[in-house]
């Protein structure tokens, strides 16, 4: 696998619903979690702490319905994984989701 990224615009609404009111702010986590590993091909996926914060921000009752994620594919530093890549989920902020979909960016660093 080679390094990829790409925005997506995900429905925490969809994701969370018929989930108990003290439980939605961590399904929409792990839900977070569970369609970076489908996307990306990879186990082992990170949440940066800003997009945890914005998840968080309006309490584990009212997650916001929609969030822009940046899914980006690394490299793993360690040598004894085998599958050496991992997903690095990051918050992308947007004035308004519509006509948004799913966009492959350039990295400058690869």
């Amino acid at each position: 696998m080679t390094t990829a990224t790409r925005d997506y615009t995900l429905n925490l609404g969809k994701m969370t619903q018929k989930t108990q009111f003290k439980k939605r702010a961590g399904k929409a986590i792990s839900s977070i979690r569970q369609h970076a590993a489908r996307v990306m091909g990879t186990k082992d996926v990170r949440i940066d702490p800003k997009l945890n914060k914005f998840v968080w921000h309006k309490g584990i009752r009212n997650v916001p319905n929609r969030v822009r994620v940046r899914m980006s594919r690394k490299r793993g530093e360690d040598e004894d994984d085998k599958d050496g890549m991992y997903t690095l989920c990051q918050l992308v902020m947007v004035e308004s989701f519509k006509m948004l979909g799913t966009e492959k960016v350039i990295d400058e660093d690869a």
